[in-house]
C-alpha cells in the first residue's frame, strides 16, 4: 500500500470511530466512562488482600520482638530487618493500589464535559450529584494513602531504631505514640472513604434508573477496604 494510500485509510477508520462514538447518548457515553474507571480500579482489591498479608505478617514479627528482652539482642535485629523488608513491600504495594485509582480518576473525570449535554434536568443533576461523589471519594482516597505512607515510613523508622543496641525507652515511646495517631486517622479516613464508596454506588444506580439505561451493577467498586 502506498503512503498516500495507508494515510486515506487511517483518516477513514478515524471517522468510522467518531462516528460510532456521536452515535452514543450522552448518557450512554457516560456508562462507558463510569464502567472503564471501574475496570481500572479491578487491581486495587487484588492489592487490598496482599496488603492485609503483609500486614499480619509485620504484626506477628513485633509480637515475636516485644517478647524479646535485651538478652536476645541478636534476635531483635534480624526479627526488626525481617519486618523492614515486609514494610517496604507494603509501601510499594501502596504504590501500586494509588496508580490503580489515579487511572480510574484519569478516566471518570471524562464524564464532567458530558453531564452538560445530558437533556433531562433530572437527569443530569443526578449525574452531577454522583460525579461530586466520586470525586470527593478521590480526594479521601489520596487523603487516605498519603496518612498510610506516612505510618509506614514511620513503622520502618521504628524498625531502624530497634536495631539499636543504645536505645531510650522514651524515644521508642514517643515513636510509638506518633504512630498511633496516625493509626487513628486512617482508621477515621478508612471509613469516610467506605462510605462514600457506597454513597457512589447508590448515586450510580440513580443515575442509571434516571437515564433508563438497562444495566447491571455486578461491577461496582466495593464499599470495603482493609486499610
Amino acid at each position: 500500500m502506498s503512503k498516500k494510500g495507508y494515510l486515506f485509510a487511517i483518516i477513514i477508520s478515524s471517522l468510522f470511530l467518531i462516528a460510532a462514538c456521536s452515535s452514543k447518548s450522552s448518557e450512554e457515553q457516560i456508562h462507558d466512562h463510569l464502567e472503564e474507571a471501574i475496570q481500572q480500579e479491578e487491581g486495587y482489591e487484588t492489592l487490598q488482600q496482599e496488603i492485609e498479608e503483609l500486614e499480619q505478617q509485620e504484626q506477628e514479627i513485633f509480637s515475636q520482638i516485644v517478647d524479646l528482652d535485651m538478652d536476645h539482642f541478636d534476635e531483635i535485629q534480624v526479627l526488626s530487618q525481617e519486618a523492614i523488608s515486609v514494610v517496604e513491600e507494603k509501601k510499594e504495594k501502596l504504590g501500586e493500589e494509588r496508580e490503580s485509582i489515579e487511572s480510574s480518576e484519569e478516566e471518570f473525570a471524562q464524564v464532567e464535559s458530558i453531564i452538560s449535554d445530558l437533556e433531562d434536568e433530572n437527569v443530569q443533576q443526578d449525574a452531577e450529584n454522583m460525579f461530586d461523589i466520586m470525586t470527593e471519594r478521590y480526594t479521601t482516597y489520596y487523603d487516605l494513602n498519603d496518612t498510610y505512607q506516612t505510618s509506614v515510613d514511620q513503622e520502618k523508622e521504628l524498625y531502624e531504631m530497634l536495631q539499636l543496641e543504645e536505645l531510650e525507652q522514651d524515644e521508642v515511646t514517643s515513636h510509638l505514640e506518633s504512630l498511633n495517631e496516625n493509626y487513628e486517622a486512617i482508621i477515621s479516613l478508612n471509613t469516610a472513604f467506605n462510605e462514600l464508596t457506597a454513597d457512589y454506588n447508590e448515586a450510580k444506580r440513580a443515575f442509571y434508573e434516571a437515564s433508563d439505561l438497562n444495566v447491571n451493577y455486578e461491577d461496582e467498586p466495593d464499599a470495603e477496604t482493609e486499610e
